[in-house]
């Protein structure tokens, strides 16, 4: 967890943004909530039901500080992720780790991605989803917001 900005107060993991587009090669657009089918990934996003990466996730820390190392101005869905993370440090997490966002449940399956991989999408030529990016598989479906709250459940608390 990371700290908010005001002293003494801890930001709760939360989802920041759900995006999608109707091209693999498109950047997504933040369409604020979406339903995640178990299997299959989100309905509506041009990734949903090809493999088991169903589902990417970049955070907004990261976005964030690609737009200040590179002098870019990218925003949530801008590196082809479906969900936008905040105050979830995703490179902590393993494969096999779970995530409860809202009523659905995520298995991370992939951390990064090798950079030279079809698909790979990249923002004014800055890339973060080889580096910073997860993938999961979605076990149980559920609408998922832009609000809801993170909870992590390590491999091992299964």
């Amino acid at each position: 967890m990371g700290d908010s900005g005001r002293a003494g107060k801890v930001q709760e993991p939360r989802l920041v943004a759900v995006c999608v587009s109707a091209r693999r090669t498109d950047p997504k657009s933040d369409i604020g909530e979406g339903t995640l089918y178990a299997g299959y990934g989100l309905l509506g996003d041009s990734h949903a039901g090809l493999n088991e990466r169903q589902v990417s996730l970049v955070a907004l820390e990261s976005i964030e500080r690609a737009n200040r190392e590179h002098g870019i101005s990218a925003r949530p869905g801008s590196f082809a992720e479906n969900l936008t993370t905040q105050g979830l440090d995703l490179l902590t997490l393993r494969i096999g780790d779970r995530l409860r966002i809202g009523p659905a449940l995520l298995e991370v399956v992939q951390i990064g991605k090798p950079p030279d991989t079809a698909h790979t999408y990249s923002f004014q030529g800055v890339s973060i989803l080889p580096r910073e990016g997860i993938f999961c598989r979605v076990l149980e479906g559920g609408r998922v917001a832009r609000g809801d709250s993170i909870e992590v459940i390590r491999k091992g608390e299964v």
